[in-house]
């Protein structure tokens, strides 16, 4: 078990990941995600997991699959991350919290004895995921502010703007890509959009989609 582990190069993670199927979870590198671990089988990846590299796969089932069926099928896009920190919490659950590695795309799905689903996967087309900051210059702020202002007053969101105006392009993209509340189909785009530009790109277009659609629906209602 390494602590503290930091990865330069993808060639340094582990091309077999355990996964965790759940719909509309999003994880992004550098970014952190919370869950409560009940169901036996991922009770038994996560010891596994601590045991080894800490690297747990986030993916979500596909569009129109039953996320509760025992082996829905999976989108071919999901984002390792490591665990950070974890607790029992003395009712049979346990306490979790991952921190965005990388983007992985599936290779194939794996035959294993273990209860959880495990998968081969490619690191390699999300290369740049490693370095921190990558594309930021390329973002546009002010129309991805504007964006969340309107969206914030539209649903009467209370936003801390000095934490807001304190974040680096990417942890403002990132992290509101994954406080969002769009579907698991919006979810998947943004984790599989190419570069930190095209994500803060596609959430300004969703966000006024949204907008837009709130605001018809205002409309026929009066």
């Amino acid at each position: 078990m390494k602590l503290n582990c930091v990865y330069r190069d993808v060639a340094e993670l582990p091309g077999r990941l355990p996964v965790f199927p759940l719909a509309g979870a999003l994880l992004l590198p550098r970014r952190p995600i919370q869950l409560n671990i009940f169901e036996t089988r991922y009770l038994s990846m996560l010891d596994d997991a601590l045991s080894g590299e800490r690297l747990i796969g986030m993916i979500q089932p596909q569009e129109g699959e039953n996320a509760e069926a025992p082996r829905p099928a999976l989108q071919q896009v999901g984002c390792a991350g490591r665990i950070v920190q974890y607790a029992e919490i003395g009712d049979g659950r346990c306490f979790l919290a991952l921190l965005g590695v990388a983007r992985f795309r599936t290779l194939e799905e794996l035959v294993v004895s273990t209860p959880y689903r495990q998968l081969k996967v490619d690191y390699s087309p999300f290369a740049a995921d490693l370095e921190e900051g990558a594309g930021e210059a390329d973002v546009d702020r002010p129309a991805l502010l504007d964006a969340l202002g309107k969206f914030a007053e539209a649903h009467k969101i209370e936003i801390d703007w000095s934490d807001v105006k304190g974040a680096s392009n990417e942890a403002l993209v990132n992290g509101l890509s994954m406080m969002s509340p769009y579907g698991a189909k919006e979810k998947q785009a943004l984790l599989e959009a190419k570069d930190l530009r095209s994500r803060a790109d596609m959430l300004v277009a969703i966000s006024q989609v949204e907008l837009a659609r709130g605001a018809d629906q205002s409309r026929a209602l009066h």
